[in-house]
C-alpha cells in the first residue's frame, strides 16, 4: 500500500553545552588617554567573529569589549571614556556536533569588575557565559490517505498539531535623529552613551515580519570649551521598521528573538551647518520562527475484506499549542549612592538588563527568577566633579500562568525591560521603577505511534470458511462500527445498511447482523 504523507517540520536541539570563560588581566590606559583617577561608571559586551566546527567541538572567536567613564588624574580634573578588547578564543564541546550543524550561540556578561592598579594601568576581571546549542530541523512523515485501493477501510485519528512554517534569520536596522536641544550648546565630543532598544513588539504579517518600539539614546558631551560644564541629552525615539519574510502570514504564531548588535551614535551637522543632531543606528539581529497550527487527520489503522493487513507503526513526537502568554512583572528598588555626603541634584540616565537565574515549571506556570541590574549616572553638588554613578541588582521571582503544563510540555521563554524609570524621592535616593516582559510560547508534546508502512498478506482460506456468513454480535462498551468491521471481515457501509443505521452511534449491548463479504 502505498500512502500519501504531509510533511510536518519540526524544530530541536541535537545538543548544548554552556562554557565560562574567567578574566583577570592587566590593560594598559592607551597613550592618547590621560590618567585615570576616579572611576565612574563601566559597562561591557562580547561580540562573536567567528565559530570554526569541528567533529564534537566548536571554536569560538571575539573579544570582550568593555568601556570606563572616569575622572582624569593630575591637577586639572576632567571627565573621559576609554574602551578596550580583550580577544576571546573558547572551545566548546558538543556532542555529536558535525560540519553541516547549525551553532546557535547566546552571551551574558557577569562581574565586570574594573579597578585601579595605578593611573596608567587597569584590572581587569569579568566571568563571561557563552550557551551554546545546535539546532535541527526535523521533519515527521505522517500518513494521511492511502494511493491507488479499492476495498480498503480505514480508521483516522484528528489531532491539533503545530509545525514550523518559516524560520530565517536577519537584520533589522534601526536609524533616527535626534536634534539638541535649541537652549543647549553644539556637540563636540562624545564622551558616554547607551542605546538601548524598549517596548520591541514584532508581529507577523503578510510576508513581511512588523517591528515598532522606541530606542532609548543618551548622550554625555562636551561643547569643547574647558570651562564649559559637560551637557547630556536623553530621548525616546519612536520607530517602527519591517523585514521580508517571504511564506509569512498573520495567522502563524511567532516565536521571534531579538538581539541588540551594533550601535552607533555620530555627530552630524543640521541645515544651518552647526554640530547639534546625533544620528543613531542599532542593528537588531533577528532569529525568525513563524508556527502554523493546524488540524491533521492520520490514519490509525487499516484492513481489507480479502487481505490480512499488518500496520507497522514507530513511536513519534506530535506537538501541539498548549498557550502563548504575555505576562508583566513590576520591581521596585531604591538604589545605593555612593556619596552620602553630596545632594543629588538630577538623574542623568538609567538603564538596565536583565539577569534569568533559574526557570521551572510548578503547577499551572512558569516560574521564573532573576535579577534586574540597573545602573544610574547623576549629577550631585559638587561644582568641580558632580558626576557619579549607582548600581543595584533587584531579584525577582514571578509566575508566568500556563494552565495545563506539565512535564509532557516544552516552552520557549523570552524577556525584556518594558519601561524603566528613576526618580528622586527626596536629594539623598533614587527609586528605580521596572516593568518586565516574561513572553512564554508552550507545546503540549505526545507520543503516538505513527504508522509507517502496512504488510499485506493473502488471508488463509481455510480460516475463512469457518467463519459463519453471517452473525448476530452485541455491542460491548468501546465498540465502534469500524472495529466490529474490521473483526468479521466485512464493511461499516454493509453493516449500516444491513441494520438500516441513520448514524454510527453504538450503545452496549445494542444488537446487529453482521454479513460477511
Amino acid at each position: 500500500m502505498d500512502f500519501v504523507k504531509k510533511i510536518l517540520h519540526q524544530i530541536s536541539r541535537k545538543s548544548e553545552a554552556v562554557s565560562q570563560i574567567t578574566f583577570d588581566e592587566d590593560y594598559n590606559v592607551p597613550d592618547a588617554r590621560p590618567d585615570v583617577g576616579r572611576m565612574i561608571q563601566k559597562k561591557g559586551e562580547v561580540t562573536i567573529g567567528d565559530v570554526q566546527i569541528s567533529e564534537g567541538k566548536a571554536r569560538v572567536f571575539g573579544g570582550l569589549t568593555f568601556h570606563l567613564l572616569y575622572v582624569s588624574d593630575g591637577e586639572r580634573r576632567r571627565i573621559c571614556q576609554l574602551s578596550g578588547e580583550l580577544p576571546i578564543d573558547e572551545t566548546i564541546h558538543l556532542d555529536g556536533l558535525t560540519g553541516g550543524d547549525k551553532v546557535c550561540i547566546t552571551w551574558e556578561v557577569e562581574d565586570l569588575n574594573l579597578h585601579l592598579i595605578n593611573s596608567r594601568k587597569l584590572g581587569v576581571r569579568a566571568i563571561v557565559t557563552l550557551h551554546a546549542w545546535i539546532e535541527e530541523l526535523c521533519d515527521l512523515a505522517v500518513p494521511m490517505e492511502i494511493r491507488g485501493e479499492s476495498d480498503v477501510a480505514v480508521k483516522r485519528q484528528e489531532y491539533r498539531v503545530v509545525e514550523l512554517a518559516v524560520q530565517k534569520k536577519d537584520v533589522l536596522r534601526v536609524k533616527k535623529e535626534l536634534t539638541i536641544p535649541s537652549g543647549k550648546p553644539e556637540l563636540h565630543e562624545i564622551l558616554w552613551q547607551d542605546l538601548e532598544v524598549r517596548g520591541l513588539d514584532l508581529r507577523s504579517e503578510e510576508g513581511r515580519v512588523s517591528a515598532q518600539g522606541e530606542l532609548f539614546v543618551f548622550c554625555l558631551y562636551s561643547d569643547g570649551e574647558e570651562d564649559h560644564p559637560l551637557q547630556w541629552v536623553e530621548q525616546a525615539l519612536p520607530f517602527q521598521a519591517e523585514v521580508e519574510c517571504q511564506g509569512c502570514i498573520s495567522e502563524m504564531i511567532p516565536r521571534i528573538e531579538s538581539t541588540l548588535g551594533q550601535t552607533t551614535l555620530e555627530i552630524q551637522p543640521d541645515s544651518d551647518g552647526e554640530e547639534r543632531v546625533l544620528q543613531a543606528e542599532a542593528v537588531l539581529e533577528l532569529d525568525i520562527c513563524l508556527y502554523q497550527e493546524e488540524t491533521v487527520s492520520l490514519l490509525q489503522d487499516v484492513y481489507h475484506p480479502h487481505r490480512e493487513c499488518i500496520p507497522k507503526v514507530q513511536e513519534e513526537t506530535l506537538e501541539s499549542l498548549l498557550i502563548r502568554n504575555s505576562s508583566k512583572c513590576r520591581l521596585t528598588d531604591k538604589l545605593q549612592m555612593r556619596v552620602p555626603k553630596n545632594k543629588i541634584l538630577q538623574i542623568c540616565h538609567s538603564d538596565g538588563k536583565i539577569k534569568i537565574d533559574e526557570e521551572r515549571i510548578v503547577e499551572n506556570g512558569i516560574e521564573v527568577t532573576g535579577v534586574v541590574e540597573l545602573r544610574a549616572l547623576y549629577v550631585v553638588s559638587d561644582d568641580e566633579m558632580p558626576f557619579y554613578a549607582a548600581e543595584t541588582a533587584i531579584p525577582f521571582r514571578h509566575t508566568i500562568e500556563v494552565p495545563g503544563i506539565g512535564p509532557d510540555c516544552r516552552y520557549e521563554l523570552q524577556s525584556s525591560i518594558d519601561q524603566l524609570s528613576t526618580t528622586m524621592p527626596d536629594s539623598s535616593d533614587i527609586e528605580a521603577k521596572v516593568v518586565l516582559n516574561l513572553n512564554a510560547l508552550v507545546f503540549r508534546r505526545r507520543k503516538e505511534m505513527v504508522m509507517q508502512y502496512v504488510e499485506e498478506k493473502d488471508r488463509d482460506p481455510e480460516e475463512l470458511q469457518k467463519l459463519p456468513g453471517i452473525t448476530c454480535y452485541f455491542v460491548k462498551p468501546g465498540d465502534t462500527l469500524w472495529d466490529i468491521a474490521k473483526k468479521f471481515y466485512t464493511t461499516t457501509d454493509k453493516i449500516r445498511e444491513l441494520n438500516e443505521l441513520k448514524t454510527e452511534t453504538l450503545t452496549p449491548m445494542q444488537q446487529l447482523l453482521v454479513e460477511r463479504v
